[in-house]
């Protein structure tokens, strides 16, 4: 439905001269919160200690079946990268030195 440019100014002038429920130019000003306070600093001696070992006992360890599970693949994985970088620098070293050099 097209309608002419004056007919959109006319409808938005009075879109704007109506006053809106829930516009919030139109809602009550709200009363300014006090901000909350700062955590006390002064702490005993030795509470970051404290606290580091209560989240320790929190963590969940891995049991020594699953780090050597773990270890296991890492080393498989390591060796399989290493094999398949060394053969490709062995393909452009002879690359390199019969073509570049």
């Amino acid at each position: 439905m097209a309608r002419s440019r004056q007919q959109r100014r006319a409808r938005r002038a009075e879109a704007a001269a109506e006053p809106r429920a829930n516009s919030r130019a139109a809602a009550a000003p709200r009363e300014a919160r006090p901000a909350p306070e700062a955590p006390s600093v002064s702490q005993p001696r030795g509470g970051f200690i404290r606290e580091s070992y209560a989240e320790l006992k929190k963590v969940e360890w891995p049991s020594r079946p699953q780090v050597m599970t773990g270890t296991i693949v890492v080393i498989v994985a390591v060796a399989i990268v290493g094999i398949y970088l060394w053969l490709l620098d062995q393909g452009f070293k002879n690359l390199v030195e019969k073509v570049l050099i």
